[in-house]
Parts: C-alpha cells; structure tokens; sequence
C-alpha cells in the first residue's frame, strides 16, 4: 500500500518511524457530467475572473477571504514559519480507556506502518503495550496544512490511527430530541427487547452495498445494449397508529425470517404426547348402526357400480321404501299382540290369586 505521510510516532522519549497509509477504500460508482446532445465530456476549467482567461496551476495560490469579501493572499513560506511541532511527528499526548472516546468525533482511519527495520522493535513495544492496557494512546499530528487529533489502537497486529474531531467541532444535540412528553410503559419496553434480542447479532462481513450492484447491473446492461433490470417497488410504510401492534409483528416478522416459527413448531411437535383415547361404549339401538353401516356399504357399491338410470333408481328407492314400511307395520303388529296376551295371561292370574284368597277366608270362618 502507498504511503501518504512519512514521519515518526513521539512516545516520551521513545521515537519509532513511521509511514501513514489509507486503512479504507471507496468502492462506490462515480458518474462523469456528459453533454446530452451529443455525450461529450463536460470539464471544468480555472478562469482567473479579473481577466477572463484559463490559468494554469504553476499560476494559482492560497488566499483568505476576510468577512467583507477581501482576499488576503498566504504562502507557502508564510505557512512554514507557523509553530507546528506536530508537523512530521504524530506526538502522543495520553492513554486513555476506548469509551471515553465519542463515536461522533471518530473520522478517516489510517494504518501505522513500521518504517523499516529498525523501528520493528519500538513499533512491537508500542503494539504490546496498548493491548495489554487495554487503552488507546490520544495524539496530535498534522497532515494536509493543518493539525489534527487522533486516536491509536491496536488492529490484529498492526497499529490504526482514526483521526478525530476536535471537541469543540461536534455540535450538541439541541433542538433533535422530540418536544412532546411521551411515555413508555413496560410492556412496550418488553416487546422492544424481545424485538432486539430476536434481531440479535450480525456478522458484519456478511453485509453489502446493494445499491452499488443495482448499479452495477444497470451499467453492464447499458453497455450491452440491454433495457436495465426493473427495481422492485419499494414498500411503503404507513403511520404507526398502533405501537404495540407493530412491536409484535415486528418481533413475529423477525422470527419467521430467521425460521424460528418453524423450529418451534417442529419442537412443540416432537415434545407432544400421544395419548389413547378411551374407547367409546356401543350405542344401544343396534337398529341404527345396522342402518348406517348398511347405508355406508350401500354408498360404496353404488360407487363402485356404474350409474344406473333414473327409472331404475327410481324404482329401486320405491321398492326398498315399501319394503322397510311393510317390515315396520308387521313388527308393530306382532308388538301389539305379544302386548294383548300378556295382559290376558296378567288378569287370569289376578283372578285365580282372588278365588284362593276367597276359599281361605271361609274355611277360616267355618
């Protein structure tokens, strides 16, 4: 990797040479400004606007433009008699704990790099030294004309440098915080927890710039002579009416995606108990059974067979009608008799009992 910066790290008395290089890259798709007419490239060139004419870079310098608007010129030489110290040397002023620094102030990322053999022992003692404090060393360097602040930490076995805004460059949250009083019960609470503990954690590796292979995809259709791939619509999001509703579908939406339902379900599934049901006692009018099972069997022929007519069925239905009619009026008859003879069979009984209760009393008398 090329190196932006070359210089040292001051650690007391200790200095170990360095040489600055770009820890991040950007990958994102940059566009040229084009003429639509006839797709030439639009440049911009440097006019002097006092003459009216393009001036070369050999030609341009530095200037201040003072509050009414006049440009005090600056040079180079004016510039390197400033009292830098920090100017080829990144001066670590204190080590301090990681959460004491605000992610806010946190801005470019740099790589330390070792400058050469000798500074491999100072560069190791400095490493080790962070890791074991667990802290990271707060230091002032400049770079591009000006002095900055910045923060040292350990990254696997190299030394990262994230430049950081000066304190008083981070602007208070004043004015970003809702002014309505509103408040959060407890169970809202709970189904937001349960919202973050069933989104949990993500291996940041794992995501990617869509928009950039969306991007991808349009340019390489375009060149191709292609109509580029039509993007999905977007899904609209309506006003949140109802707080609790939508903590809970949010919390069953990221179960589901994550197959946690599933594996629920399949759980509940394997942990059920099968159990026998008790068997249920024969009803007692044997008739209807007899009916059903033949109404059950009769339904099953009938659907084995081929359809009939329906002069055949007809008759068929008539038939088997007559027939249970017939059978219902003899046993109703037969019932009817076995009735009458009992009751006879009854009084001839009753009576001989009174014609023997009769003969005894008079026997008794005599």
């Amino acid at each position: 990797m090329r190196s932006i910066w070359n210089g040292a790290i001051s650690f007391g008395l200790v200095s170990i040479p360095i040489k600055l290089v770009n820890a991040t890259e950007s990958h994102s798709i940059s566009f040229r400004q084009i003429h639509l007419e006839d797709g030439g490239r639009i440049r911009y060139r440097k006019v002097c606007e006092l003459e009216e004419k393009e001036v070369s870079g050999a030609e341009i310098g530095k200037g201040y433009e003072d509050a009414d608007g006049t440009i005090i010129p600056i040079t180079d030489e004016d510039l390197s008699h400033l009292p830098l110290p920090t100017a080829r040397t990144i001066e670590i002023v204190a080590f301090v704990p990681a959460d004491r620094i605000d992610p806010l102030q946190m801005d470019a990322a740099y790589y330390l790099a070792a400058g050469g053999a000798p500074a491999a022992k100072p560069y190791t003692l400095l490493r080790e030294a962070l890791k074991r404090s667990n802290k990271v060393a707060i230091a002032k360097y400049a770079l591009r004309g000006r002095e900055r602040l910045g923060m040292l930490r350990v990254v696997e076995d190299a030394i990262a440098m994230h430049g950081l805004l000066w304190p008083d460059e981070v602007r208070a949250p004043e004015g970003v915080a809702p002014d309505t009083k509103v408040n959060v019960n407890d169970k809202e609470l709970d189904l937001a927890d349960a919202l973050m503990d069933t989104l949990g954690e993500i291996d940041l590796d794992e995501l990617h710039d869509e928009y950039r292979e969306a991007l991808e995809e349009v340019v390489a259709a375009k060149a191709a002579g292609e109509a580029p791939p039509e993007a999905p619509e977007p899904a609209r999001g309506g006003k949140v009416l109802d707080l609790m509703a939508a903590l809970e579908k949010s919390v069953k939406a990221a179960k589901e995606s994550r197959g946690e339902e599933e594996a629920a379900a399949s759980a509940s599934e394997e942990q059920a108990e099968v159990r026998r049901l008790p068997a249920r006692k024969p009803a007692r009018t044997a008739p209807k059974q007899a009916v059903g099972k033949k109404s059950t069997s009769t339904a099953k022929k009938t659907t084995a067979k081929k359809p009939a007519s329906a002069s055949a069925s007809a008759s068929a239905s008539a038939k088997k009608s007559t027939a249970k009619k017939s059978t219902t009026k003899a046993t109703a008859k037969a019932t009817t008799k076995a009735t009458q003879g009992a009751r006879k069979t009854t009084a001839k009984k009753t009576a001989a009992k009174t014609a023997a209760k009769k003969t005894a009393s008079r026997k008794r008398t005599a």
